[in-house]
């Protein structure tokens, strides 16, 4: 089943592909060219994932201390890892983007 779903969206994907560039050809306009798109400068790319490694080991780190501090059962231990390793890598990205933001602004100010 898998194996026919898959082919069918190659081939669906393929008929689109030839419909968009046929009616390409009747407008007059040349298939092969194609728009370039602008790709958004990413300056703090970085420090964004900078912080959210620093993030990540903060939380794995702060899991395994409450971890062993109140020693868990493994089944709710798995939950802590999660939610302290998301919690703190989500910090981290917020850190990045109050940096990025009071940046942004000081150079606007200039």
């Amino acid at each position: 089943m898998l194996f026919i779903c898959t082919t069918a969206l190659v081939f669906g994907l393929r008929y689109m592909s030839n419909k968009e560039k046929m009616a390409m050809i009747e407008r007059g306009m040349d298939p092969g060219v194609q728009k370039p798109r602008a790709a958004a400068p990413t300056p703090f790319l970085s420090l964004k994932f900078g912080l959210l490694m620093a993030g990540l080991g903060l939380g794995l780190i702060a899991a395994l201390f409450t971890v062993m501090a109140d020693n868990m059962e493994n089944k709710y231990a798995v939950a802590v890892y999660f939610g302290f390793i998301l919690l703190f890598g989500g910090i981290g990205l917020i850190i990045s983007y109050v940096i990025e933001k009071r940046w942004l602004d000081q150079q606007k100010d200039l």
